[in-house]
């Protein structure tokens, strides 16, 4: 039951980041501190930031909803959040390093891997 809470809090986050980013994409890159130039710039976020972040929120939403859908929302949490942690990593070994409230990204990415690290260990053979 956990795990399925733990997805749809997951989900709803997604979501909200997802139609934030798909209905004023450059009011969600200014407000990180991101500038975004060029005529496709919005176009892209709204694709990689609103798409794909909606497409996730399914995805873990299917998983909190559905027992044949947690491990497959697991293993892809895992591999979605695992990557930004790798990079993020990298990034800051490569430096400069990002402005202080950036760091809630980078805290949300790490704690969500690591519990879906355990999730994952805790759901195994099911």
């Amino acid at each position: 039951m956990m795990i399925r809470i733990f997805l749809a809090a997951m989900a709803a986050a997604f979501a909200a980041f997802g139609l934030w980013s798909l209905l004023n994409p450059l009011v969600m890159a200014s407000g990180l501190g991101v500038e975004v130039g060029g005529p496709n710039g919005a176009y892209e976020l709204r694709g990689i930031y609103g798409g794909v972040s909606l497409g996730a929120a399914a995805l873990l939403a299917a998983g909190a909803a559905r027992a044949v859908m947690i491990r497959p929302a697991l293993w892809f949490l895992a591999a979605y959040l695992g990557g930004y942690v790798f990079a993020r990593g990298a990034a800051l070994a490569l430096g400069p390093p990002p402005t202080a409230d950036f760091y809630v990204f980078i805290g949300f990415e790490v704690a969500g891997f690591v519990l879906t690290l355990f999730a994952l260990r805790s759901n195994a053979g099911r």
